[in-house]
């Protein structure tokens, strides 16, 4: 997946100018931590560390809301002080001088900063949400703020973060947000009056592991040192297989001469092409580790009426970029893997008969090539749809194996020693959290979630020192097809029951999201309610508030004639929304079936006639529950659960 949502022209370039390791922490004589810049919130009611470098030995004088603190440099250049905690408020001034150098952060406000982290499902901007757009003209609030922390990585800890600014919430800004974190901090600004920071760390594709710390994780300077070894010598063999299987690791793109794309030439020969489907990642058909450029081709008839009046090509989703021709005229092209490929394509650009279709994708990181629903994938004509789903002519142009063959963010603690570490520092009011997607891909990895992700919890805490930081998540939501049956089992259910596991740490909170997925896109638009429902959350744990913040979750059930009843917690105003369903009972053979269910009062009961004596009942317990209707008084939708751990 693309870095930050942000393409280039070439996969290069994105891997070159976004994937970053490791620098100095010094640029200058006298130098800040990367978060005191201009626009930036502190912590209210904490205290305020400022810290940064200057040439050792040398005498800093830091002023900041009237007061000021001394430091004087260390043999490694660092310093840093510490002044007495401030109310909400602001615009403050921040002044540090050192050696005749000076450095003013203006506009300092004072609130409540939150840190948002998680993959691609944080990191998805505003632009892209549903309502996004609305939201980016509305957005006119200087004291609703965020920090984007680039995609990096270290092999240790570092100092300082390798880039990063402050930016407002306002229409030239706003775009850009993390879609979860803007609406979550636009509801706490509305309920706390104060201004709010986000600092948004987060990374598409991201696993677990990566955002947690090597003692967290139990990993040795010589266990660190063998996995290192391990994943160079993975490298080297994916390099190898790929070679035996393109011929070549070409670094020039042989479908392109100079602005001319070859390759596109609907006479062009393709008996050395590899067949391939699509949709589908490249990756997943042979094609492991590679990032770069690579080529599509297929064809579709028109008929003379149909050529005549055009037709809409529609290309689902493509990981990261795309070039896209028609008999050899450019359709469109698209930046962005998230982005539909909806490409409107003129009479003139057709013939009755046979037309070429051409596609030239370019990868930065992670899965490359189409993806998506194969009902995406269609020629629209004046007659009608014609799918485009199906094998296609595949050739690579480019290869760029980059970082992305050391799989960046996966590889344990490397994105918490760049993205994490150098800000633990900085004082926040807690954590939201939305990530588990690439921990869900086997019941055994989505089993092996829960103590990871109560480690990352406990880890995350003890960096900033704060046992009580509060710590908020999105439970996955819905994604696949509908089960004609009740599943045996599910990954992303499991998981989602290691993420429920982690309730049992203090000051924690979950949001549930069953109802605001989308069973063919791992990337739900519908981010509203998510923000939304996470300030619930926060209000509650963060802020002492009694507010509904819980849809109904289960508390206990009873079986007698042939009946599940099971009780509710939080489920005051219990009521379906249309169809209620996603109940499933078994019996003591533990054959599933799905059930009917009726509400009364705050308790819902379950039967089939297929389960007389049933022993176990489960509700929206699946990878992409249907009809799961069940919600509380409050709006908020019943949490999946089993009664079973069959």
């Amino acid at each position: 997946m693309a870095p930050r949502f942000v393409s280039a022209s070439s996969a290069a370039l994105v891997a070159a100018l976004l994937v970053t390791g490791p620098t100095s922490a010094q640029t200058g004589p006298l130098r800040l931590g990367r978060l005191f810049q201009d626009g930036m919130v502190l912590q209210r009611g904490a205290r305020v560390p400022v810290w940064g470098w200057a040439a050792p030995g040398a005498s800093v004088t830091v002023s900041l809301g009237g007061r000021t603190a001394r430091a004087v440099a260390g043999a490694d250049s660092a310093w840093s002080v510490d002044f007495p905690a401030l109310p909400a408020g602001g615009p403050h001034a921040l002044r540090v001088d050192a050696g005749g150098a000076r450095v003013d952060v203006a506009d300092v406000l004072v609130g409540d900063v939150w840190i948002a982290s998680g993959q691609s499902n944080m990191e998805w901007p505003l632009a892209q949400a549903t309502g996004g757009r609305e939201a980016i003209f509305a957005a006119r609030d200087p004291q609703l703020r965020e920090f984007a922390v680039p995609h990096s990585w270290a092999d240790d800890p570092a100092k300082d973060l390798q880039g990063g600014r402050w930016a407002s919430a306002d229409p030239a800004h706003a775009g850009a947000f993390s879609a979860v974190g803007y609406w979550f901090a636009r509801d706490l600004r509305a309920s706390t009056g104060v201004p709010v920071g986000i600092i948004h760390t987060s990374w598409g594709g991201a696993n677990v592991e990566t955002w947690m710390s090597r003692p967290a994780l139990g990993i040795s300077d010589s266990a660190w040192a063998a996995m290192m070894q391990a994943d160079r010598d993975r490298v080297a063999a994916l390099r190898e297989s790929l070679r035996a299987r393109i011929g070549g690791l070409p670094s020039a793109d042989a479908g392109m001469e100079g602005v001319r794309a070859v390759w596109a030439d609907p006479a062009l020969d393709e008996s050395g092409w590899t067949d391939l489907p699509v949709p589908g990642y490249w990756e997943q058909n042979g094609y492991e580790g590679l990032d770069g450029a690579a080529w599509y081709r297929t064809a579709f008839t028109l008929t003379e009426d149909e050529a005549r009046q055009g037709v809409r090509i529609s290309l689902g989703t493509i990981d990261d970029d795309d070039v896209t021709w028609v008999n050899g005229i450019e359709a469109g092209r698209t930046s962005g893997y998230s982005l539909p490929r909806l490409y409107t394509v003129p009479a003139s650009a057709l013939r009755a008969g046979h037309n070429v279709l051409v596609v030239r994708v370019g990868d930065g990181a992670g899965n490359g090539g189409p993806y998506g629903a194969a009902d995406r994938f269609y020629v629209e004509t004046s007659a009608g749809r014609k799918s485009l789903a199906g094998t296609w002519k595949f050739r690579v142009g480019a290869v760029n194996l980059g970082t992305d063959g050391q799989r960046i963010n996966k590889v344990p603690s490397y994105l918490y020693n760049r993205m994490i570490h150098p800000i633990v520092r900085y004082p926040v009011k807690g954590v939201i959290w939305y990530q588990g997607e690439s921990n869900a891909n086997n019941d055994q990895q989505a089993a092996a979630y829960a103590p990871l992700f109560s480690g990352l919890i406990r880890d995350w805490r003890r960096a900033w020192n704060d046992a009580d930081l509060p710590f908020l998540w999105v439970q996955l939501p819905n994604f696949g097809a509908a089960d004609s049956v009740p599943p045996r089992t599910a990954g992303w259910a499991i998981l989602r029951e290691s993420q429920s596991a982690a309730l049992a740490l203090p000051n924690t909170g979950q949001v549930i999201a069953i109802d605001v997925g989308d069973a063919a896109d791992l990337h739900p638009r519908d981010k509203q309610p998510v923000g939304q429902r996470l300030a619930l959350v926060a209000r509650r744990v963060a802020y002492g508030e009694r507010v509904a913040d819980r849809g109904p979750t289960y508390r206990r059930h009873s079986v007698g004639d042939g009946r599940v009843t099971v009780e509710f917690d939080h489920a005051d105003g219990l009521t379906a929304r249309g169809t209620l369903g996603a109940f499933a009972i078994a019996g003591a053979d533990r054959r599933w079936v799905w059930a009917q269910a009726r509400i009364e009062g705050n308790r819902v009961v379950v039967w089939s006639p297929e389960v007389p004596e049933p022993v176990a009942v489960r509700y929206a317990w699946s990878n992409g529950p249907v009809n799961a209707t069940l919600y509380n008084g409050a709006g908020l939708p019943a949490a999946p659960f089993r009664t079973d751990e069959w």
